[in-house]
């Protein structure tokens, strides 16, 4: 189903089946394969490929080359339908690539709102990621990797598989991340290790001083202090249960299943 609103180019194939919202445009030599969906207002500049089982929300801006919903790269992947999803007003640069899930990852790789991919990023099957992120210039994350929100990725910046990336984080370019990020660090280095605190972020997100206290009291005890992971969690907790803002720091180690940044 395509709206009337929307505009097509005369160059462009939109299969059938595919369902085109008001106000799309799709620029010359794009391809919407049957299965895809796309929301009201967003722009397909040229040369981009949907493919496979996608849907792509409202007020996105898809810049040339892009390819959205393809057959992934993980060798056990046997032409499941899998699918992805982009949330709304993503800035997706030329020449990003995000593939399809797999049934072994759940089966869906996620991009939220608000996020800037620069040119060339790849978000590889299963990746789930957050709101108002930033991966600059050729930052490529493995399959099944997890990036929070307002996690900014550095420029050639390599995530292993599996890695979180936790939120406020800022990875430098360059880096190798091998091992789970804890929120608010900033990382850097191949492996990358951590630098203090995204203090600077954080005050522009509007955390008080007594939250970046907080927070500062806590990545010092992780990793200053000389104590074990096991010896810090619970002062760890203790500070950041008074925060609710810091609380994700001492929440993450739930979460992590690599280990963390050491």
């Amino acid at each position: 189903m395509i709206d009337k609103t929307a505009f097509i180019h005369p160059s462009a194939i939109v299969e059938d089946g595919a369902v085109i919202g008001a106000g799309v445009h799709i620029g010359p030599f794009c391809y919407v394969g049957s299965q895809v969906e796309i929301g009201e207002g967003t722009e397909l500049k040229s040369h981009v490929v949907l493919n496979g089982v996608t849907k792509i929300g409202r007020d996105n801006r898809i810049f040339q080359f892009v390819s959205i919903g393809e057959i992934n790269q993980d060798l056990k992947y046997a032409g499941e339908p899998t699918r992805v999803e982009v949330g709304d007003r993503n800035n997706i640069r030329e020449s990003v690539t995000i593939h399809r899930g797999t049934v072994q990852g759940g089966g869906l790789t996620k991009v939220g709102s608000d996020n800037l991919l620069m040119v060339n990023a790849h978000i590889a099957h299963d990746c789930v990621i957050g709101n108002r992120c930033i991966l600059a210039n050729n930052a490529t994350l493995g399959g099944h990797v997890e990036v929070d929100d307002f996690a900014i990725i550095g420029g050639m910046t390599a995530v292993h598989q599996f890695c979180i990336i936790g939120a406020h984080v800022m990875v430098g370019g360059c880096s190798g991340v091998a091992q789970d990020v804890p929120p608010f660090v900033i990382a850097q280095g191949n492996h990358a290790t951590p630098f203090g605190i995204n203090i600077e972020g954080l005050k522009r997100r509007g955390f008080e001083k007594a939250d970046l206290h907080a927070i500062r009291n806590a990545y010092k005890l992780l990793y200053r202090s000389g104590k074990t992971l096991e010896e810090a969690q619970p002062e760890i907790a203790a500070i950041t249960a008074e925060f609710p803002k810091a609380k994700p720091f001492s929440d993450f180690f739930a979460r992590s299943t690599r280990g963390i940044i050491r």
